[in-house]
């Protein structure tokens, strides 16, 4: 039996409202890592956070366990073992922010993730990895991709950049092409435990685990936190990341990989822009080149949703 999608329009506003919280999150985290004078840390506190939540609401929700039995079931059988990492991508980004987002802004930081995840969702789509399936590469879904690269480009030209190391420019694109693949795999993972809310715990099951093998070596190369962080405000990144993991599992079968990476860049850009613009950061681009980018990712994403939503017209017409 066909399960019902979402109309277009609310499938690409949950991909916005992913990207909007994504852009929080990258502030909170990035903020606490400053703080803290230590990124791996901030990481391992907000993926250890959200996993805390994750593992509350599956115990106490009957939806939660029943997919809890599922997975433990499927391991092995109708789950490969590389439907329970999609968790490294989840906490690289996490890293990502604690490591660049004080320096580079939310802004710049967006954009490297803007351009990985929209080259590794068009590959990702062309090969059917998503639970959507084989999406076809058409012009509208190519020229989309585009007008988005544009706007990175726009935005990495701007006066501010110069002064950032290359590794905090790099490492948000790495971050952004690991989080298309996640979308996707969580979305499978998704399919087969029937639960968005237990896919998303073995994202930050996985993640933890990585992140705190990560902050121990750090530690024990480079030493730990040198400051503090009292603002209980910085800590709440981890309840921000559950949700829009959960969203994004719920939503990657509905849009597929590109058009949930697409409508969550606009909601990143133009956070970004407001947090930006109320905390500075150190280095990154002007106000109004920030403005082009998003009024050029917008146009992105229409030129890239209006083919796809005249294919749903005609398949269910």
């Amino acid at each position: 039996m066909t399960r019902p999608r979402l109309p277009a329009w609310i499938a690409l506003g949950g991909a916005v409202l992913v990207g909007v919280l994504t852009a929080v999150q990258a502030r909170f985290n990035g903020a606490l890592g400053l703080a803290l004078g230590d990124g791996f840390t901030a990481a391992v506190i907000s993926f250890g956070s959200g996993l805390v939540i994750l593992v509350v609401l599956c115990a106490i929700l009957p939806g939660g366990r029943a997919g809890v039995a599922r997975l433990v079931k499927g391991v092995g059988r109708n789950i490969p073992w590389w439907m329970l990492i999609g968790g490294l991508a989840g906490a690289l980004t996490v890293a990502t922010q604690g490591l660049t987002v004080a320096t580079i802004g939310v802004a710049l930081f967006t954009v490297g993730v803007v351009a990985g995840q929209t080259v590794n969702g068009l590959v990702l789509d062309r090969a059917g990895y998503g639970p959507a399936g084989v999406v076809a590469m058409t012009l509208g879904r190519v020229a989309g991709g585009g007008v988005v690269l544009a706007a990175v480009v726009l935005c990495l030209a701007g006066e501010g950049t110069a002064s950032a190391p290359w590794w905090m420019l790099l490492l948000p694109f790495v971050a952004g092409a690991g989080i298309a693949w996640q979308q996707a795999t969580n979305g499978r993972l998704r399919e087969a435990v029937g639960s968005p809310l237990v896919a998303t715990l073995v994202n930050f099951v996985g993640g933890t685990i990585a992140l705190s093998i990560a902050a121990l070596v750090h530690t024990l190369v480079a030493g730990g936190p040198t400051g503090s962080a009292t603002d209980p405000l910085l800590y709440v990144g981890g309840a921000i990341g559950v949700f829009y993991i959960f969203l994004s599992a719920a939503l990657v079968r509905h849009t597929g990989v590109l058009l949930l990476g697409l409508g969550s860049v606009v909601g990143l850009l133009a956070t970004s822009i407001v947090l930006d613009a109320i905390w500075p950061p150190l280095s990154g681009p002007p106000l109004g080149i920030a403005l082009a980018a998003v009024f050029l990712a917008l146009v992105g994403v229409v030129v890239a949703v209006v083919p796809w939503r005249r294919r749903r017209a005609v398949v269910r017409g």
